[in-house]
């Protein structure tokens, strides 16, 4: 598949937004998907797999990765903790005829819309509210008060970019959530492409 013709599906959201579920339902459901797996710089976390959650690499060799201009995009999403999204693995996905699905930072899901523009559908999950979200993270236990803190104020930052993106998706009840989002990539993908080789998102309308 030539990158003209490849398609995107941005999966973006605060952390504890619903999104990682959303994104693995989907995956289970349609085979013609393949999720993206970002580079970061840090560690693994519980049974995390390195080729297969992340790869997972040194901020030295993330770095110098940036210099050689290998990532479609990148972030320092936390203080010294480096996330992005490797060209060869977009081409990686094409290259078998498949779509490309991410799980990313809103900022990075932001960077790539606006690089492949109606290649992409940007999807923005929105939680109910900023005090569920922060119910969420809290309960995970898996930060420390000072990297909650941040977490926060990341969050409610970002819940200020949703009107960027093509969709906003409520995930106020995750069962709806997952459907709706099932119809809303069925619908993109199977939308027939323009002549110069590009998806359009006009068909797409607000509601969701």
């Amino acid at each position: 598949m030539n990158p003209e013709e490849g398609k995107l599906i941005i999966f973006s959201a605060p952390s504890g937004a619903g999104k990682t579920t959303i994104v693995h339902h989907l995956l289970s459901k349609m085979p013609e998907l393949e999720f993206s797996i970002s580079a970061t710089t840090r560690p693994a976390r519980g049974d995390e797999q390195h080729e297969k959650d992340y790869y997972f690499i040194s901020k030295e060799e993330f770095l110098h990765r940036i210099a050689k201009k290998q990532f479609v995009e990148f972030e320092e999403v936390y203080t010294g903790t480096f996330y992005g999204t490797l060209r060869t693995e977009i081409e990686r996905i094409w290259a078998k005829g498949k779509t490309v699905i991410f799980d990313i930072d809103v900022e990075g899901g932001m960077h790539l819309k606006r690089k492949y523009e109606d290649q992409a559908l940007a999807v923005f999950v929105q939680p109910p509210s900023l005090e569920v979200l922060i119910e969420r993270l809290t309960g995970r236990g898996t930060d420390s008060a000072e990297k909650l803190a941040e977490r926060f104020a990341k969050a409610e930052k970002e819940l200020n970019y949703a009107p960027q993106f093509d969709i906003i998706l409520k995930n106020y009840d995750l069962e709806t959530a997952c459907k709706e989002a099932e119809d809303l990539v069925r619908g993109f993908i199977d939308a027939p492409q323009p002549p110069e080789g590009r998806v359009s998102n006009s068909h797409l309308k607000e509601g969701y």
